[in-house]
């Protein structure tokens, strides 16, 4: 579980983030959204202990984010392409990635084959570094690396942004088979309400470092988002 007691970021005299408490339970799919500077990014970032809070603590698995890294072998990320290492190719990103994990290059290029649908003959043997993969592929080169090595828990920031229709689909389709097949907990942050209703059961609604509302995924719970950002 992923818990949160009394969270604070504050710069300066600006809080950007305030959460007194939430529970993140393995097994479920979290979907955070909200406007810009709803402080989404902001809390994968203290999540991550990629900054420091100001105040109130996280943990997971019962283990203090900012105190021990033990933590840090269960979870897997991708915010951004700051991510990525650009003057890697594709195969060696994953072969580097693959030895943090305890995973040797043969083993590597054996588990890529099931993604190759999703790679779309775009990503792999493309004899391209990583800076000259178009956005919407170097996307695809970090969310996949987040699922070597079979973490627990992944976590990631605008998933769907700049992919095209198709690997969308094929997004959601893999989200939805790797947390049943092998209890992967995802937390997806996205502005697009109708990929995160889809493959999310629970989503926390954001603003301005506030947590609005906190819905169980349902019929309605895309019409009920819709409604809050349209008044």
């Amino acid at each position: 579980m992923i818990s949160v007691t009394q969270l604070t970021k504050k710069y300066g005299s600006q809080c950007v983030l305030d959460l007194p408490s939430l529970e993140i339970p393995k097994g479920q799919c979290f979907g955070l959204v909200g406007n810009n500077g709803a402080g989404k990014t902001t809390f994968f970032s203290l999540v991550l202990d990629l900054i420091k809070a100001s105040s109130g603590s996280i943990t997971i698995d019962g283990i203090s984010v900012d105190r021990n890294e033990s933590w840090k072998k269960l979870t897997a990320a991708y915010i951004d392409e700051s991510f990525l290492i650009g003057y890697l190719s594709a195969e060696e990103y994953f072969y580097f990635v693959g030895r943090l994990r305890q995973q040797t290059p043969e083993q590597i290029d054996q588990w890529l084959h099931q993604f190759e649908p999703f790679f779309n003959g775009e990503v792999l043997k493309q004899k391209k570094y990583l800076r000259g993969l178009s956005k919407g592929n170097q996307k695809k080169v970090g969310i996949i690396a987040t699922l070597i090595g079979q973490p627990h828990w992944v976590l990631l920031d605008e998933p769907f942004a700049n992919l095209d229709p198709s690997s969308q689909i094929r997004l959601k389709k893999l989200i939805l088979e790797l947390r049943e097949k092998q209890d992967i907990t995802f937390l997806i942050s996205s502005h697009d309400l109708n990929h995160v209703t889809e493959v999310c059961d629970r989503i926390v609604l954001m603003e301005k470092g506030l947590l609005i509302k906190d819905l169980k995924a349902g019929d309605s719970t895309l019409k009920e988002l819709a409604d809050y950002f349209t008044n």
